[in-house]
């Protein structure tokens, strides 16, 4: 191909583009101007309907005109594929990898061979997370890393650093979690800089409330989930890899 057809090509992708980055731009400068206490917009991208625009902040998603003057709330469905096209987006936004959790500030338990792997991000005063982790006790085959987060306030600062700094930290939890134990006063000399890191962690993937569930796959579940419902997600996870 020669050069000249090459900078033609290259010419059309970019005429072809920069409508899409003018009304970005138009739309961005509306909103900023109409919303301004509004937090900072991520993304701006056309939607799957014609004349829609996606707006991301975080990972929350919501759809405006053209032109920046009106902002829709809601979920947009594709009636002809039957899809909800909002829930997929979300789902894919808050996709994570697995594999690159910093697992060295989870407590971990496991159950049987410990095959399956979830993470949980809990604060040790949830009543939801104390209901799921007794349901947890009922799955075979599975691993658990915990990222302690204390943020429900009250007394979950001191919980969290006496759980975390428990010599078997995996049994404090589940003493606590189950039973009701009260782990023993944290010494002054404990490295607590994991519960930090953690809540950082926490902001930066956009968990907003615990339990929050994470699969190897990368996707999650917000809030707590039944052992017959876990289990076949776990179920679901393991089926691709039997077939292969």
């Amino acid at each position: 191909m020669s050069s000249t057809v090459l900078r033609l090509l290259a010419g059309l992708l970019v005429a072809i583009s920069l409508p899409a980055l003018a009304n970005e731009a138009v739309i961005r400068k509306a909103l900023v101007e109409r919303m301004p206490n509004a937090p900072k917009i991520d993304e701006i991208r056309p939607a799957a309907m014609p004349g829609l625009w996606e707006i991301r902040i975080g990972n929350e998603v919501r759809y405006t005109d053209a032109t920046g003057s009106f902002l829709i709330e809601g979920e947009l469905y594709d009636l002809k594929a039957k899809k909800n096209l909002t829930e997929e987006r979300i789902t894919q936004l808050n996709r994570i990898d697995f594999a690159s959790l910093p697992f060295k500030d989870a407590l971990v338990w496991k159950n049987g061979s410990g095959k399956r792997r979830i993470a949980v991000f809990a604060d040790p005063n949830c009543g939801y997370c104390k209901r799921f982790e007794k349901g947890l006790q009922e799955l075979k085959d599975v691993t658990v890393y915990t990222f302690l987060i204390p943020i429900l306030g009250g007394d979950s600062p001191e919980k969290t650093r006496a759980i975390w700094c428990a010599k078997d930290n995996a049994n404090a939890w589940l003493g606590w979690m189950l039973k009701g134990e009260q782990p023993a006063k944290a010494p002054a000399s404990c490295d607590d800089a994991a519960i930090e890191r953690n809540l950082a962690l926490s902001r930066k993937i956009h968990v907003n409330g615990t339990p929050a569930i994470l699969l190897e796959d990368g996707n999650r579940i917000p809030g707590a989930v039944g052992p017959v419902e876990l289990e076949k997600r776990l179920q679901a996870l393991a089926a691709p890899a039997s077939k292969s």
